[in-house]
């Protein structure tokens, strides 16, 4: 292998591991990987850019366009109220996989999962059912309907662009339906009959962990009326007698060195942690007054409603203080407590970055929750009922993401083109607002996208696609390209739980065709394999942003998706060894 194979080499382990750490945003590892490669000579700048201009990328932003469409028309909404009747914990997840799968062929599965997921929290508690027994079905369901098209996710489309540029056949839209439509069901039957018993009984969404005591943080002002007035907070015994505990002393601008010593004065602000309906006992029966609810202007009686918000994987608030994410003018909102799961915060709210998974408590103005609502920073996790949408608008968006769909099955149209006429259309007919569609797209998988994609070029023309290609014949040897397809599909779904499906599907797909044209064989079934090994990532909260989701919001360990996802991919892989050569033949 070449010097630059070497190179190649090492910027992949680098980028493998940035991946794996989560310690850097996943398209700024991207870009980093694009700058390595250009620096060490391995691709042209021209071709460093050619991935914002590939069709996979385009399509893929049009598609969250197309997506927000139908999540901001209400096009959900009959079905989510139809969701909402049942009572019984298993129906209620076989309901919403049902549903949910379906969907996944069409809908981003962000979205999805977002859309249901305050309505599979709101079941749950009036059930009084552990969120873990329900969330992680949701996410798979949405996973096994992405596959059954090639615009279901971005992977499957990031596979068909990678494997025309090796001269394949485009895939066409409904191609992989037989076999995901297969595979959805076997999984549905497995998360019931078997899945089910390796679901977690409870869950951290439920008890808080023994290194923890309570849930939120909050900021407590000190009154003149306060019966904490002259004691301390040791005095106080505020655990004991209020179930509260506190963290930290404020005084102005100063951290108070002897917090538990330290006699309380009016106006000093107590960092307290527990759970929130102890704190507001502990708050009205002590006289304290919420400080950062006193931002609200004094006689201001307007209707306020208190909801839950959790940071989505992905949004833009990620690494922002609370001050830094627009709560406050675009929504007259204001966050009263945070909860960041696994973690003892202890600095002031206004200090806190945010980080994905935490939890805020917002004390939102009723007007403008309906616009919280539809920020994708955000997902809602508790509220009232939802007001409904414009049946109209609904029915535009549904009928324009059919007419996409169709065009582009039936190959009227190019898929990127189809999927852009989608967008127009939506947005002329008023399903989404003329910003909204900025606001929608997930950038962060844009960028990734455009600067991965010149990593399969610096691999084949590295020569390490071929070095990995004769080590990958080695050990296969003489046992057939059925043994080379085990490989490609067990390999990619080691990169995938590692990286991220789509840094995967560009690694492996032109390993992928190139073992098939050392083994002489129609490279298609290998193309085939790299996609469905890529889009069902079930043994990690981190292969997938809808794990992400609910990993936070059900209050899973790591431990229950290995439990759960590694059965099923091994199920996943036996059957598509055997269906992949059936309906694509060597």
């Amino acid at each position: 292998m070449t010097l630059q194979g070497w190179a190649t080499v090492a910027v992949i382990v680098l980028a493998m591991a940035l991946f794996a750490s989560e310690k850097l945003r996943i398209d700024l590892v991207a870009l980093l990987v694009l700058a390595a490669l250009v620096i060490l000579g391995i691709i042209s700048p021209t071709e460093a850019l050619s991935g914002f201009s590939n069709e996979a990328t385009v399509t893929v932003a049009a598609m969250f366009a197309l997506s927000l469409g139908i999540e901001r028309s209400g096009a959900l909404e009959p079905l989510t109220r139809l969701l909402m009747r049942i009572k019984r914990p298993w129906l209620l997840t076989l309901a919403l996989m049902l549903a949910i799968a379906p969907l996944g062929a069409f809908v981003k599965n962000i979205a999805l999962v977002a859309t249901f997921l305050p309505l599979a929290l709101r079941v749950c508690q009036r059930t009084n059912t552990s969120p873990g027994r329900v969330l992680m079905p949701m996410a798979y369901a949405a996973q096994m309907g992405g596959v059954c098209t090639l615009i279901g996710t971005s992977s499957n489309l990031l596979a068909d662009t990678l494997a025309q540029t090796h001269g394949m056949d485009p895939i066409g839209v409904f191609e992989f339906t037989r076999m995901g439509m297969i595979l959805a069901v076997v999984g549905i039957v497995y998360l019931m009959l078997v899945g089910r018993w390796l679901l977690p009984r409870e869950t951290d969404a439920q008890m808080p962990a023994q290194e923890e005591i309570g849930k939120y943080v909050t900021e407590l002002e000190v009154t003149e009326q306060s019966s904490l007035l002259g004691g301390s907070i040791a005095d106080a015994k505020l655990g004991e007698r209020y179930g509260v505990y506190p963290l930290e002393l404020l005084r102005g601008e100063k951290r108070m060195w002897s917090p538990r010593s330290q006699e309380i004065a009016v106006g000093d602000v107590l960092l307290v942690r527990g759970d929130w309906e102890k704190i507001e006992d502990f708050q009205r029966r002590t006289g304290l007054r919420s400080a950062p609810d006193r931002r609200y202007a004094k006689g201001d009686s307007r209707s306020r409603v208190m909801v839950e918000l959790m940071v989505a994987p992905a949004s833009a608030m990620e690494g922002r203080r609370l001050d830094e994410t627009g709560l406050k003018w675009r929504y007259d909102a204001v966050a009263v407590a945070i909860h960041r799961r696994g973690q003892l915060l202890r600095d002031k709210l206004s200090d806190v970055s945010l980080a994905v998974g935490d939890v805020l408590l917002v004390l939102v103005d009723d007007a403008a929750l309906s616009n919280l609502r539809n920020d994708e920073a955000f997902i809602v996790l508790s509220e009232r009922e939802e007001t409904h949408r414009t049946p109209r608008k609904a029915l535009y968006a549904a009928a324009i993401m059919a007419a996409v769909v169709v065009t582009s099955g039936l190959r009227w149209l190019p898929i990127p083109i189809a999927a852009i006429c989608g967008a127009v259309a939506m947005a002329l007919t008023g399903c989404f607002g003329r910003k909204d569609v900025y606001e929608g797209i997930d950038w962060k998988i844009i960028v990734l996208l455009g600067a991965i994609l010149p990593l399969g070029i610096a691999i084949e023309r590295s020569g390490l696609s071929e070095a990995l290609v004769h080590m990958g014949l080695g050990v296969v040897g003489n046992h057939g390209p059925l043994a080379a397809l085990l490989m490609v599909y067990l390999l990619t779904a080691l990169l995938t739980e590692l990286m991220g499906h789509n840094p995967s599907v560009v690694l492996m797909v032109g390993i992928a065709v190139s073992v098939a044209h050392a083994m002489h064989v129609d490279p298609r079934p290998f193309v085939v394999a790299v996609a469905f090994a890529a889009a069902t990532s079930f043994a990690t909260p981190v292969g997938y942003p809808t794990n992400t989701m609910v990993y936070y919001a059900g209050g899973y360990r790591f431990t229950d998706f290995m439990k759960v996802g590694i059965p099923l991919i091994a199920i996943f892989c036996t059957l598509s060894m055997w269906l992949i050569p059936q309906f694509w033949p060597f």
